[in-house]
């Protein structure tokens, strides 16, 4: 389906603020294009199993929200998931040949170190436009245990009013692994998905409270869904990443301490 190009067929929702009437919907053609091929490429590699796929709408808007353990949790999210995933990227990783292939693929370009209205945007017209988005409150990867939790996920429900649906990735990095580092070859790789939370959607002006409170209601949601993944799968998360490696994260998020 095409995005909207006028002003007559814009959801009216597009009109309120955060205003999106005038944000580009990012690129499609290439995402979908792209996700038979690739899921059967890492399938080759990985043995990548999806527990709960049915859980995701069918249909509307819904964000993803996952845990971050390992350098491939985007590709993967973006990959198997249900749907076709617009997932907030560090802008870091705009660069060069992989910056332009994730542009085409419609990533949204994230800089974690500063308000971003730019990307803020980008995910609520995506949203507006009945599509999905795929953050990572975590903000950086880690152990994947939820210790640090940002607050856009909540943010993007409660401007819209769309469906978070977590993701517990498990497998993505082996127990010491370093931060850009792959699972070995034949590795099993899991993505359970968990039942949607709904926040309640909120006019603007939007409280930092009201939306800390969102946060933090969804942090416990994820971490029960965390909790019933491990002992469903039997599986255990890789730890701590090596002394050194943990990348510099910005003041905002609703648990933790920034390093």
């Amino acid at each position: 389906m095409r995005a909207p190009t006028t002003q007559r067929d814009l959801d009216p929702h597009h009109l309120e603020r955060p205003r999106t009437d005038r944000t580009p919907h990012p690129p499609r053609a290439t995402l979908r294009g792209l996700r038979p091929i690739s899921r059967w490429l890492l399938r080759r590699r990985y043995d990548v199993r999806v527990t709960g796929a049915g859980r995701v709408p069918a249909a509307g808007p819904v964000i993803l929200a996952a845990n971050h353990v390992g350098v491939i949790d985007g590709p993967l999210l973006a990959i198997f998931a249900p749907r076709p995933v617009h997932a907030l990227t560090k802008i870091e990783m705009f660069q060069g040949r992989l910056g332009r292939f994730l542009h085409l693929s419609g990533q949204i370009p994230l800089d974690r170190m500063v308000a971003d209205p730019a990307a803020v945007k980008q995910a609520v017209r995506v949203l507006r436009d009945g599509g999905v988005v795929g953050v990572f409150p975590e903000g950086r990867r880690g152990a994947g245990e939820l210790d640090r939790f940002h607050r856009g996920a909540a943010y993007l429900a409660l401007v819209t009013g769309a469906p978070v649906v977590p993701v517990i990735l498990i497998g993505t990095r082996e127990p010491g692994g370093h931060t850009g580092s792959l699972p070995r070859r034949g590795a099993r790789i899991e993505l359970v998905i968990g039942a949607p939370f709904t926040l309640e959607q909120m006019p603007w002006p939007r409280r930092r409270a009201d939306v800390e409170t969102a946060s933090l209601r969804l942090r416990d949601r994820m971490l029960d869904d965390l909790r019933e993944a491990l002992v469903t799968t039997g599986r255990r998360l890789p730890g701590p990443l090596p002394s050194g490696e943990l990348e510099p994260d910005p003041s905002g998020g609703v648990t933790g301490t920034t390093t």
